[in-house]
């Protein structure tokens, strides 16, 4: 019984540590603008206005070594039942939202417009897909209006800076807040961050030789 209580005590414990690092605003900063610069934190990008008020918001980087023409058709395809996103799919799939990554580019799943709604697993909301700015800017919201997500592409030298950022609504009550700060918001650096590194494989692999070589010394 001791035992059992001593587990208890150190479950909690832990517990405690976990949701006072996630309201640590370093700590919290830091999972909400992995990879992304201050500039590029702060910087209003298309989109932005489709959510003005949002309670949450993250940004997150990833230098790619390919050119945004290569990046592209790699978040065109993305989404349940189309090209998966290239994070765990595993977890993905066991919320039922049908993810398998794909590792080429899928042709059937590059027709893609303003106004077209993807499916986000049989019970989500769709995803609207409200910005088509080809080669630079591809910006979804949720058929919810709680949501709003933009992929935004720029050039630097032979490199591409791919910026993603969410826009989220209050969620309600403050129990669902405590469990969006503990839970999701870490949880979503996980699989986002390895979204951003699955899409710069990608990239990666798929570039021509010429957009990949490394700049002069």
């Amino acid at each position: 019984m001791r035992t059992a209580a001593w587990k208890g005590i150190g479950g909690a414990a832990l517990m405690a540590v976990s949701a006072a690092a996630a309201y640590s605003p370093p700590a919290r900063r830091w999972y909400l603008n992995y990879g992304a610069t201050g500039e590029e934190v702060a910087r209003v990008l298309p989109g932005d206005d489709l959510l003005p008020d949002a309670e949450v918001v993250s940004t997150r980087a990833v230098t790619i070594e390919a050119a945004p023409d290569t990046v592209w058709p790699w978040l065109v395809q993305m989404g349940s039942g189309r090209g998966g996103v290239y994070s765990y799919d595993w977890i993905e799939n066991l919320l039922g939202l049908h993810m398998h990554s794909a590792d080429e580019i899928l042709p059937q799943f590059q027709h893609l417009a303003a106004g077209d709604v993807l499916p986000l697993g049989p019970k989500g909301p769709g995803m609207r897909v409200e910005i088509f700015d080809p080669g630079r800017t591809l910006a979804f919201r949720s058929t919810d209006d709680v949501w709003v997500w933009t992929f935004h592409l720029e050039t630097r030298w032979l490199e591409t800076r791919l910026i993603s950022r969410n826009r989220i609504a209050a969620s309600g009550s403050w129990p669902r807040r405590l469990v969006d700060r503990v839970v999701m918001e870490p949880g979503s650096l996980v699989m986002e961050r390895r979204m951003l590194l699955g899409i710069k494989e990608r990239a990666e692999w798929s570039a021509p030789s010429a957009l990949t070589l490394s700049r002069p010394s």
